[in-house]
């Protein structure tokens, strides 16, 4: 079996928190991602959305684009509305030959809301999440007939945060699933049963820990996502909680193939961006090979 080892750029530039960013340039941070031996990195708010520029900064690193965040918002949108909203990024990730979109939904979401508490995240029934799934399936088989593909990712304080919330979407719709250990965990859920219940669906992975002290430790009635973002919940693998040999052997098994992106969001000044690559990359490359993957250089 296949993979590949990319990253996120939030460990560099955080989209939502400005101050929990280093101070470098996209091609420094793709140096360093490099240096850390990645070969992709996901889109974020320094990379030009054309590949005329992007392209030559790319192939000087030796990375290519394995994904990038959409902020959807179909909860409460319309879909010809999204379609114009996705279609610049759309174009871009097809001349990038990237492997997919990942779909966001921030209807609703209170997790870029630095005031308010987990607790008031969005909950909806199973008769609006049926409708809603729905919708998500309509504009995912839109977008991998236009040729790419969007990956759902599951979210804390957003409306599919819990596990039987994936469950209930998972259910309701046919969307490509991305698979985020560390918010599935950070919302309670189990992470094996995640994989064994959808395994068939998961299109792509993202490999970020938790710090379970400080996710355990949170008041969620008064604490927003971002707090616990910058208390440190996030980590890369092998610098937190959770058993990251245990889940790539379990995607293994289930014949899984295509990237782990390392994404974790934490203040730069406490957890450098390249010495965190490293590890993160290290930890992957060790329960990787005990798995039974190649990975693809």
């Amino acid at each position: 079996m296949k993979a590949k080892l990319g990253i996120a750029p939030i460990a560099w530039w955080n989209d939502d928190l400005a101050e929990l960013s280093d101070d470098v340039s996209l091609d420094e941070c793709l140096r360093q991602a490099a240096e850390a031996g990645l070969t992709g990195m996901e889109t974020g708010r320094r990379f030009p959305m054309d590949m005329a520029q992007l392209g030559p900064i790319l192939a000087r690193h030796g990375i290519s684009v394995c994904g990038g965040w959409f902020s959807g918002m179909l909860l409460d949108g319309d879909i010809e509305a999204e379609k114009d909203r996705i279609a610049a990024q759309h174009a871009f990730f097809v001349a990038a030959g990237a492997p997919c979109i990942v779909y966001g939904e921030v209807a609703r979401s209170v997790q870029g809301e630095r005031n308010t508490p987990l607790s008031r995240k969005p909950v909806i029934s199973e008769v609006e999440m049926a409708a809603y799934g729905r919708k998500v399936s309509d504009f995912a088989d839109w977008s991998a007939k236009q040729g790419m593909p969007i990956a759902y990712h599951h979210h804390m304080a957003a409306v599919v945060e819990t596990e039987a919330e994936l469950d209930l979407f998972m259910k309701h719709s046919s969307v490509p699933l991305l698979f985020d250990a560390g918010h599935m965990a950070f919302a309670g859920g189990d992470n094996l049963r995640v994989i064994e219940n959808h395994h068939s669906r998961i299109a792509h992975v993202h490999t970020k820990d938790i710090r379970r002290d400080v996710t355990d430790g949170l008041d969620r009635t008064r604490e927003s996502f971002l707090d616990a973002v910058i208390k440190g919940a996030f980590t890369v693998p092998g610098d937190g909680s959770l058993d990251f040999e245990a889940i790539v052997r379990a995607l293994a098994q289930k014949g899984y193939e295509g990237w782990f992106v390392i994404e974790a969001e934490q203040d730069p000044k406490v957890s450098p961006p390249l010495e965190m690559a490293i590890k993160g990359r290290a930890e992957l490359k060790r329960v990787m090979d005990a798995a039974g993957y190649e990975v693809e250089a």
